[in-house]
């Protein structure tokens, strides 16, 4: 029985240090977003997408993490602890342009201030079209 335990004892700290290189740093996330003139954005929604981390061994599958949020009446959003690596941010609300970049998170806590604009004017590279002939009359 003494001859199987060293064995047992090796198995024990492949299996935890596995787990160890297995588990990633997790950060909290939140987003701050805000108008030109620094006022909070209300119920915009927030789309986050997990690009990847900095975890070299990857063991086993990858679940890809997305989440969907609205800030609060701040201008604030906070999403679960997620690993730290890449993200991707899409920012939309109403009157305003759509905003998406990626971000590296690499601390425990990650807070981004996203300012939004207001939609530019349309314009066409072609000129005006001509008014219609009127109808002939009978």
């Amino acid at each position: 029985m003494h001859k199987h335990r060293p064995v047992v004892f090796i198995a024990l700290l492949l299996v935890l240090s596995l787990a160890l290189l297995a588990a990633s740093s997790q950060a909290v996330v939140s987003v701050k977003v805000t108008n030109p003139h620094d006022k909070p954005i209300d119920n915009a929604s927030i789309i986050l997408d997990f690009l990847g981390s900095h975890q070299i061994a990857k063991l086993g599958k990858r679940r890809p993490i997305h989440w969907e949020v609205h800030t609060n009446q701040d201008g604030i959003a906070h999403f679960p602890p997620i690993p730290q690596g890449t993200i991707q941010l899409q920012v939309v609300a109403k009157d305003y342009q759509t905003v998406g970049n990626k971000y590296e998170v690499d601390s425990d806590q990650k807070t981004f201030e996203i300012k939004l604009n207001r939609p530019q004017r349309q314009y066409s590279a072609h000129p005006p079209l001509k008014p219609a002939d009127p109808p002939p009359n009978p």
